[in-house]
């Protein structure tokens, strides 16, 4: 999943520097990863969702619109930003009328993302698709563990659990996971208590937490690691990259990635975050 407050990461005209040969040092043993976007291509699924449940409200919103919204940080519950979103174009549009509740946002989101099996309806989610390998995955968990049974891996999301675990599940790469820190379990990021709550989960000492390295891709998943006086690592969605190759342009110059930077990422890497294991 990806609240809406405000607050506002302008971009920069200059593109982020390319990734060092190998992000994983020998002291960073810990890894978290995000989900969307990170783990699941999710612009025909959560991205597709928002976009649709707003149309239902006669809100007309653009992938750039929640691009937008995303890098301005406080996104990371796309059910509270479609509510955002849908009163912003009735206000931006002078569109009378009372605002839907998020309640009932939130059951035309749900439909839509997971359909009706019971009626046959396919929803969103059966879209989404494993952006690495889980060959990828197995050896990032091998390099991080250094031979030993030690928890490392952990998932940081938005997400409900439910919807994360059948993600994990379906690409079965469940089992490489130590942890997983979901939407139910306590403030969302940008707050540090999801990375702060993983590291607990596995076992790391709070002195030691500048060895452990987060992976997200929106500036919320920076200002968390950085809250929690860990490594931030940005990525750039599978989405944006074609966009960026397709206009010439760096793969990481995008708003997004530009507002990971000034949050504090200390690398920007392609979809899929290959170098962390070159």
């Amino acid at each position: 999943m990806s609240s809406s407050n405000e607050t506002s990461a302008g971009a920069s005209s200059s593109s982020c520097p390319a990734a060092p040969a190998s992000p994983i040092s020998a002291s960073e043993k810990i890894l978290l990863l995000d989900m969307d976007g990170v783990l699941a291509e999710v612009s025909k699924s959560y991205r597709g969702a928002i976009i649709a449940t707003c149309q239902e409200y006669d809100a007309v919103i653009t992938d750039d619109t929640i691009s937008e919204w995303k890098a301005r940080g406080g996104c990371n519950n796309d059910w509270k930003l479609s509510l955002d979103l849908i009163e912003s174009y009735r206000n931006e549009h002078g569109k009378a009328g009372d605002l839907p509740t998020l309640d009932a946002v939130t059951n035309t989101f749900e439909r839509i993302y997971q359909g009706d099996e019971t009626k046959n309806i396919p929803g969103l989610a059966d879209l989404e698709t494993l952006i690495c390998t889980k060959q990828h995955l197995e050896q990032l968990k091998d390099k991080c563990c250094g031979g030993t049974s030690a928890k490392n891996m952990a998932i940081v999301t938005g997400r409900p659990r439910k919807d994360c675990m059948k993600f994990l599940k379906l690409h079965h790469i469940d089992h490489l996971f130590d942890a997983c820190v979901c939407m139910e379990d306590g403030p969302p990021k940008p707050d540090p208590f999801p990375v702060v709550e993983a590291c607990r989960l596995l076992g790391v000492d709070p002195t030691r937490m500048a060895d452990v390295l987060m992976v997200g891709d929106t500036p919320d998943d920076i200002r968390a690691a950085v809250a929690a006086g860990c490594r931030g690592i940005g990525v750039v969605t599978p989405e944006n990259a074609i966009k960026a190759k397709e206009e010439g342009r760096a793969f990481d110059s995008d708003i997004i990635c530009q507002a990971m930077k000034e949050c504090g990422a200390s690398v920007i890497l392609e979809a899929g975050f290959e170098a962390l294991l070159s």
